[in-house]
Parts: structure tokens; sequence; C-alpha cells
């Protein structure tokens, strides 16, 4: 798998790729800066990018915008964006399209490689991998939105393991009940925000974090 790789912090941006390539991911290139950046998703056209949001030279979201310049560019293309903050923002550009393949890690919760290897996979196969402190950032911003108030407790616990990415399966062993439970669940949960079901485990994420990105 091909990963073009951005972080202006050489020990860290180090540390990724020798850790990716244990892992026998192919580090196409591995820059520090945005305009670095923008070349090398433009002409390597990688599987995967990881992106740092902030570089050089402007040291505020450039990493971010490149990428999404990209994903213009090539739509679909997978990004897994690194941060060390939750920027709701970010997250909103990012998920805006709605095309799959994208993820939104904080640095300083990324625990251990096998965490961070699955979701750069997950990503590259354009799945979903968010924090879950993005996931409840971004459901405190909709706390007053009527529909979302409509959701019960358990409804909301398990739309959030939902916008993670978990199956049923994994949110019904992550709750303790059992998978026909959850399955009733997201089913009132989709009904009540007015979302098409779905049983691609990506799609209903998608449609999920778009409800998320409303206003």
């Amino acid at each position: 798998m091909r990963v073009v790789l951005a972080e202006d912090l050489f020990l860290l941006r180090d540390g990724l790729v020798r850790m990716l390539e244990a892992f026998d991911f192919e580090i196409v290139a591995a820059v520090e800066s945005g305009p670095e950046l923008t070349r090398a998703l433009a002409d390597l056209e990688p599987d995967v990018a990881i992106v740092d949001v902030r570089l050089p030279p402007s040291h505020t979201d450039e990493g971010l915008q490149c990428a999404l310049a990209a994903r213009r560019a090539r739509p679909g293309l997978p990004v897994l964006v690194l941060s060390q903050h939750v920027e709701q923002l970010y997250a909103r550009e990012l998920l805006a399209d709605g095309t799959g393949g994208v993820g939104y890690l904080l640095k300083d919760r990324v625990f251990d490689a096998a965490q961070f290897v699955d979701a750069v996979r997950r990503v590259a196969a354009g799945g979903t991998a968010m924090d879950p402190q993005v996931i409840q950032q971004l459901l405190s911003r909709k706390a007053q939105d009527k529909p979302l108030g409509k959701l019960t407790p358990r409804e909301l616990e398990v739309m959030e393991l939902m916008a993670q990415g978990r199956s049923n399966a994994a949110i019904a062993e992550r709750l303790v009940v059992t998978e026909r439970a959850i399955a009733k669940h997201t089913s009132n949960i989709f009904a009540k925000l007015g979302l098409p079901v779905s049983d691609d485990d990506n799609r209903r994420v998608l449609a999920v974090l778009a409800y998320l990105d409303r206003g």
C-alpha cells in the first residue's frame, strides 16, 4: 500500500515512517510542508495520505487544505488526519463530500502501532477512523438540534460508536447486549434522523457523519 506522509516534526515523521514500513506499507513520500504535500499527492497518487493539520509555511490548516484540494482533484482520495486538538471546522470540511476514506485521529490518543495501522488500512479501504473525542465534539455541537434531542441516551451511545466506524457486532460486544438489540437501535436512529437505512457499515457511518455536519 502506497502512502504519502506529511508531518513537520522530524522525530515523529521518522518514527511513523519506520513503523509503517515495519507493517509493509510503502512510503512513497514523507514531507514536512504544504507545498511538498501538494506536489506529492498530485504526482504520486498514493493509496492513502496521512496528514498533519498544521504544516509550514502557514502552520495553520496548511496540511488539511492541501489534502482537501487533492480530494477535489481526485475524489475519494483516502485521507487520515493527525492532530493535537479536536478542530471541528477541519473535521466538518473533511467529511463534507461524503465520499468515504476519511479519518481524524488525535496524536496523543493513539496508544499503539496496531491501533494506528488498523486505522490507516481502514481509511485506505474507503472506511472511516474517527477518534471518539471528535465524534463527541460533533455530537455536542448538535446537542440542541431537535431531531438529535429525540434520541434516547442509549441511542446516542450507539450513534457515537457507529460514527467511529464500528459494526453492529462490535457495538453489541462493547455495550454487552445482543446484536439484534443494536440493529433495533440503529434502525430507530436512522428513522428519527430521517436518514436512509443501510446495511453497509461505511455508508451508514457517512450518513451519521453527514447529519452531524449539518449547519
